[in-house]
Parts: structure tokens; sequence; C-alpha cells
């Protein structure tokens, strides 16, 4: 049985969703970063984590491609052209859109309040309008990132979208726009959210 450890409303979401899209059984742990319960797997503090028989696996990048590349679905083979493209993409995604969102995050809530800047928003938010420009021109026409087959960058791009609404950053691309909705419609999606909202009415 595989556990995963993190609240839904982290990168812990994406890890949930494939493991809904790849139809798998697993156990959710919802512990909080830093705490103990995530520190005993990962002395970073960070989530999410997974754990396959005894051996923690974190960075939500590097779990979902491993179960990707283990249940040889959402991904195309290894030494391919093809992956190197889904691999580029994934990169590109990482450091264009994730970077920018944590570390608006970062300046808002994670670091200390005297190493927080606001100012620098502005740009986190500029480049990340420009970003989408990018993006638009990479997709191509395609229902997915990479075409007709939904990868592993398509969950990070996804994960992205929505955390971006919530921070106020602007989506400004339709093509993007219409992409996140097609992606909100999925089931596996739709059955990971569920859990959000339901941590949501246990907080209440």
């Amino acid at each position: 049985m595989y556990t995963v450890i993190g609240p839904v409303k982290s990168r812990t979401f994406r890890v949930l969703w494939m493991f809904e899209e790849l139809g798998l059984d697993y156990r959710h742990v919802p512990a909080l970063p830093q705490t103990a319960g995530v520190t005993r797997f990962n002395p970073a503090g960070k989530v999410p984590v997974l754990v396959e028989d005894g051996t923690p696996i974190t960075d939500s990048t590097a779990i979902i491609q491993y179960l990707a590349d283990k249940h040889r679905a959402l991904t195309y083979p290894a030494g391919t052209l093809d992956r190197a493209r889904q691999d580029s993409m994934t990169q590109f995604i990482l450091d264009e859109f994730d970077a920018a969102l944590w570390m608006a995050a970062r300046h808002s809530f994670v670091l200390p309040e005297e190493m927080r800047h606001a100012a620098i928003k502005n740009s986190l938010r500029w480049e990340f309008e420009r970003s989408q420009k990018t993006l638009a021109r990479r997709m191509g026409e395609g229902p997915f990132v990479l075409g007709e087959r939904m990868t592993v960058p398509d969950i990070i791009l996804t994960h992205c979208g929505n955390w971006a609404l919530a921070a106020r950053f602007p989506i400004v691309d339709h093509q993007f726009s219409d992409y996140l909705e097609r992606m909100r419609q999925r089931p596996a999606f739709r059955r990971a959210a569920a859990r959000a909202a339901e941590a949501d009415q246990g907080e209440a």
C-alpha cells in the first residue's frame, strides 16, 4: 500500500490526482509541513512525501513521474524523443509557473515576517503573465500540453493554474483558461478535489 503524506492544499494534490488517474489504492495522511509526521520521512519537513515499502520519496514531480513510469501511464517511455519533449515541458512549467507561485508564497506567509518583501510579487505576476504567452506557443492545438495524450506535465500545470487563481495571479491567455477548465472536468481531478472540500469542512 502506498502512503501519501501532506495536506491536500499543497503540491500533495498533484500526487493524489495522479493516484486517482491511475486507479490505485493509497492511504492519505494529511500531516502538515514541518510536523513530526513529515520530518520522520523528510528531514526538510516539506510535503508531499510518498512512502512505499518503508522508503520515502520526496518532491511532487519526482513522485508522480515515478508512479507514471512504474505503472506505464501518463508518460512517454524514457529514452524517446517524446519523453524528451515531455521532460522539457515539465521543466518549463516548474521554472516559469511553479517557481513564481512558490516565490510569491514565500514572501506572503512562508518566510519569517521580517524577511518578506511584498513588492516582489508584482514582478512575479508580470513574469507569470509573460510565461502564459510562451506556453500558448508551445501547446499547439491538442487538448493536452503535448497534444492528444495526457502526461505528467498536465497535472503540474493544472495545479499551478488553480494555485495561481487562489493567489490572485492573473490568467490572461484564453487558451490556458480553456485548458484549465477542461482539466478540471476530469473525473479523477474531481475526486481529488473532493478531498480538499472535505478538508475544508473538517476545518470549519
